[in-house]
């Protein structure tokens, strides 16, 4: 095995589960259970391809997966604060729904179910850092945003506050419900650009559910970093790792099932031993 290979596929892996883990937190700290994680990454897959194909620009293609991302975190707001829909079952539902969107988007666009053309992706680097997606600079630059915006700032106080106790924010006039919005609404942008991510750095193209679960994954990240972006970081990588190590093991003569596994066994092997320690916001799932 490469470790050098090794090392710059696990921050590949990574960098998506950054993005969504951090648009989490924003979520999560705002008192909002953020189980659709995995509709807000492929919406943002699947507009960016869109977006790409009929401008020819990778940046547009961005911009419209940011966009799509959002307003799947904004129908999850709209469903969970002004409906008052089980937040779980919004999530998990939305999810369903943009899978089927997408599929069925796909045959009408395209005339085939598996997958997109390809289209302009998101330039690298040359020259010292060759190979290097611009992305992987952004995502540091973002997540360091993130935790000052979150530690460091009064919107970040009024946002932990109102995770914590919704009831307590009220009572000192904090605007609850808008607060709750931006969480959801900051969640869906982290996550839209995790999915641009996906389709345009990755491949270039649209595969029909390309997310392979990546958005529940990024879920249980937010939980093990503690709800803090360094944290969640930090989890990224050690899942990029395993999910990196996997695939430098196929080809060696065993299964490749055995392989393709092993970033969701030790998924499972982290919400049983780890994440039931962690604390999660007291507010997390009120209204």
């Amino acid at each position: 095995m490469n470790i050098e290979t090794i090392w710059i596929s696990t921050i590949r892996m990574s960098i998506p589960l950054t993005l969504a883990a951090t648009g989490s937190i924003f979520c999560e700290r705002a008192g909002i259970i953020s189980l659709v994680l995995e509709g807000m990454m492929l919406s943002g897959a699947f507009a960016a391809v869109c977006g790409s194909y009929y401008t020819g620009s990778a940046l547009a293609g961005v911009l419209c997966g940011i966009l799509a991302g959002t307003l799947i975190g904004l129908l999850h707001g709209i469903l969970s604060l002004r409906y008052k829909v089980n937040q779980v079952i919004s999530g998990v539902g939305l999810n369903l729904l943009v899978t089927a969107v997408t599929t069925l988007s796909m045959q009408l666009l395209w005339g085939n179910r598996g997958n997109s053309p390809q289209v302009q992706g998101i330039p690298h680097f040359t020259g010292v850092l060759s190979g290097q997606s611009v992305m992987t600079f952004i995502t540091l630059a973002l997540t360091a945003g993130a935790w000052f915006v979150m530690m460091k700032t009064r919107y970040g106080l009024r946002l932990r506050l109102t995770g914590e106790s919704p009831e307590a924010a009220q009572t000192l006039g904090l605007p609850v419900q808008k607060l709750k919005y931006s969480g959801v609404l900051v969640c869906g942008a982290f996550c839209g650009l995790a999915g641009a991510y996906l389709s345009l750095d990755h491949l270039n193209l649209f595969v029909r559910e390309m997310t392979a679960g990546r958005g529940y994954i990024a879920y249980v990240v937010a939980i093990f970093g503690r709800y803090h972006p360094v944290g969640a970081l930090l989890g990224a990588l050690f899942f990029g790792f395993f999910d990196a190590f996997q695939i430098s093991l196929q080809g060696k003569g065993l299964p490749p099932q055995l392989f393709v596994v092993l970033p969701y066994v030790v998924t499972i092997l982290i919400i049983t031993f780890a994440v039931k320690n962690i604390r999660q916001p007291d507010g997390l799932g009120k209204l």
